[in-house]
């Protein structure tokens, strides 16, 4: 059995304290679609709801560390090299339709300061699917476990035998044609390309071998935080489109295994996207 540490044990504790109400939640969202009030505003109290259980239980353990929440924002704690980095309802789209494929996703950065430069590094993260009961978890240069059993990125090294997930920009978002393209000239060399919605999950189930490979861009740091230290606990790489590693801060993710990985960066970085 997989030896866990403390900070893996907290955030399963209060992953899944809040993974039974999103549970209980979820079973009301059929009802509520018919409902005068609508099933936004509950969404959204699910959401609420969800994130406050996770920093009572998160600032309980460690009191001291600060918190970047994806629905109440940046709290400063009193140590100023650890924070908690959150998303109390990942897939909240899916959740609304009473689709069920939603996670919880909770990670830890430590901050370190030289020469007036903060460098920032993941070193524990999960990943919960309440209904499924999965727990994604890893410590850095621990390896990534799917609940006690290793986590390993797949071993296919053919484009054309591999499963890419993909994110799509949403409305409001200005880049819908070169996302399309990308995607077509993607179509046209993997084996199939799947969009399911939920970003944390999908980098869990590509640290877990189920997909090959996964892209998306215009995230927030609380869909990313866990599933970058799962992939690369895994044995995969993870990067920004155009290479840099300020995944978190960019948005913009992609991940595979190696030769996955390199291939997707030949395709969605090809020079005629260059302007875009």
């Amino acid at each position: 059995m997989a030896a866990k540490s403390p900070l893996i044990n907290v955030m399963e504790r209060a992953a899944r304290k809040a993974g039974r109400g999103l549970v209980r939640d979820f079973g009301e969202v059929e009802q509520l679609q018919v409902s005068p009030k609508g099933p936004g505003d509950f969404v959204s109290s699910a959401d609420l709801k969800a994130e406050t259980v996770l920093k009572e239980e998160l600032g309980r353990a460690r009191p001291d560390f600060g918190f970047l929440m994806e629905e109440s924002g940046e709290t400063p704690g009193r140590d100023d090299t650890q924070r908690w980095i959150v998303d109390p309802l990942d897939g909240t789209v899916n959740f609304l339709h009473g689709i069920p494929h939603f996670c919880i996703s909770i990670a830890v950065e430590q901050i370190s300061h030289s020469a007036g430069r903060a460098r920032r590094d993941v070193i524990a993260g999960l990943v919960y699917n309440p209904l499924t009961d999965e727990s994604y978890w890893a410590d850095k240069n621990q390896g990534a476990y799917l609940n006690d059993r290793r986590m390993r990125v797949s071993g296919r090294r053919r484009l054309e035998e591999a499963l890419i997930s993909i994110g799509l920009p949403g409305l409001g978002v200005d880049d819908h044609e070169a996302a399309l393209a990308r995607i077509a000239a993607l179509m046209a060399k993997a084996g199939g390309v799947r969009r399911f919605g939920c970003a944390a999950l999908d980098l869990a189930f590509v640290a877990a071998g189920r997909y090959e490979g996964y892209w998306q861009e215009n995230l927030g740091p609380w869909d990313l935080a866990a599933g970058l230290i799962l992939v690369r606990e895994a044995g995969g790489f993870v990067c920004e489109l155009g290479g840099g590693d300020d995944v978190l801060g960019s948005g913009s993710v992609i991940a595979g295994n190696d030769p996955i990985h390199s291939a997707l960066r030949a395709i969605l970085e090809a020079e005629e996207y260059a302007a875009t």
